[in-house]
């Protein structure tokens, strides 16, 4: 039986905490709100799911409808919209923001990736492009709260 202190004991620990970063951190449920026949949604979900998420899908009628209901200002509006602690993710915000939000905790609404930029979660392609994740605030407006 190997020692712990053993070096094949150490890179295992690395291992696992380099690979798998966000299970220890996250036993958060996200429920993500979107249209059937949207694929790139179920990518996004997918990269929550790697991350440690427990992801449920339900499949809307009026994707807009859900936004009101969640307070997503329409000019941060993208192809599907979740909630997480409390909060609203608007659309691909990347899992690192996802978690930040969590352990945070900052008065707002949520997050959003506006649109569905080439590069993010579930959008990936050959020419990504920069975009930036929205802090929603609870009077509608937003703020930069990460660079992508």
């Amino acid at each position: 039986m190997t020692k712990p202190d053993t070096p094949s004991f150490a890179l295992l620990s690395m291992l696992i905490a380099g690979v798998f970063p966000a299970i220890a951190r996250t036993g958060e449920v996200v429920d993500v709100y979107k249209t059937a026949n949207c694929l790139c949604c179920g990518k996004w979900a997918d990269h929550l799911r790697k991350a440690g998420f427990e992801v449920r899908t339900h499949n809307v009628l009026s994707l807009p409808a859900a936004r009101k209901h969640f307070g997503v200002p329409d000019h941060v509006a993208s192809c599907h919209s979740a909630k997480v602690a409390g909060y609203v993710v608007e659309g691909h915000v990347p899992v690192p923001d996802v978690l930040r939000l969590i352990k945070e905790k900052p008065e707002a609404r949520g997050l959003a990736v506006p649109g569905m930029p080439i590069g993010s979660p579930g959008m990936e392609g050959r020419q990504a492009s920069h975009f930036n994740t929205l802090l929603i605030k609870h009077d509608g407006g937003t703020e930069v709260f990460a660079k992508h």
